[in-house]
């Protein structure tokens, strides 16, 4: 792990400013609409490790895979070949060539990606994903997750862990999806925090060296704005 870490710091991240930045964060705190802004305005690349799980959730439902069955899981994690776009203004995720952007987000995936994500042998593969398309970010790269700074970029430049009250986050989610239950988004977002904090391997935890930033009573603008000045401080100090 170190070894990996240390060249992206030595070798890949060649201009004065790059940077790597961790956020994680549970789900319904603006992780994603943060990461992507704060990668805009500073140059930087940006990756949605989240995607990445659902990608490969996706495919084992569509290949029949037993996705209760972590054998089988474990058995066919290597198959699928994942490429992440990172350019912030337009993310894209492909698996075997094909766009998965919107198949990913259906609610089957949704309720199915925890347990796909807590197999070892799936978290490896996709560990290593990450790791190396942040080793080829040259600009600096915004990585946003649940274990990154804990697990997949432990020497990332700056961390930062997102949190929101369970309210606030399940108002959020119901204003994406239209129709949705409220009582039920919140209910949801509970058990998949229990799932994800709760796995052995690389659960969601905030990183002991993580500025936490509890985004209930602050607009996204606000958020951004506090997150961009976090990272400019430390681009300032390199």
């Amino acid at each position: 792990m170190s070894t990996t870490v240390e060249t992206v710091s030595a070798a890949a991240r060649t201009a004065p400013a790059a940077v790597i930045v961790a956020i994680d964060g549970p789900s319904g705190t603006g992780k994603s609409s943060t990461s992507k802004a704060v990668a805009a305005q500073l140059g930087l690349s940006y990756l949605d490790t989240g995607a990445q799980y659902r990608a490969i959730t996706w495919w084992m439902l569509d290949n029949g895979i037993d996705v209760a069955n972590a054998a089988e899981i474990a058995t066919a994690a290597a198959k699928p070949v994942i490429v992440s776009g990172t350019d912030p203004s337009a993310p894209t995720i492909t698996v075997d060539g094909e766009d998965a952007s919107g198949p990913i987000r259906t609610q089957e995936v949704t309720s199915k990606v925890s347990a796909v994500s807590a197999v070892p042998e799936v978290r490896a593969l996709i560990t290593e994903l990450q790791r190396t398309i942040a080793t080829e970010a040259e600009r600096g790269i915004v990585v946003e997750g649940r274990d990154i700074g804990t697990t997949v970029l432990p020497d990332a430049d700056i961390k930062i862990f997102l949190t929101a009250s369970p309210e606030a986050r399940a108002a959020r989610r119901s204003g994406e999806v239209k129709g949705s239950d409220l009582a039920a988004t919140r209910e949801a977002l509970i058990k998949r925090d229990a799932a994800d904090s709760g796995r052995k391997t690389s659960p969601l935890a905030k990183a002991d060296d993580a500025v936490e930033v509890d985004t209930t009573d602050l607009t996204l603008a606000q958020v951004i704005e506090c997150v961009v000045t976090l990272v400019g401080e430390k681009q300032a100090a390199k």
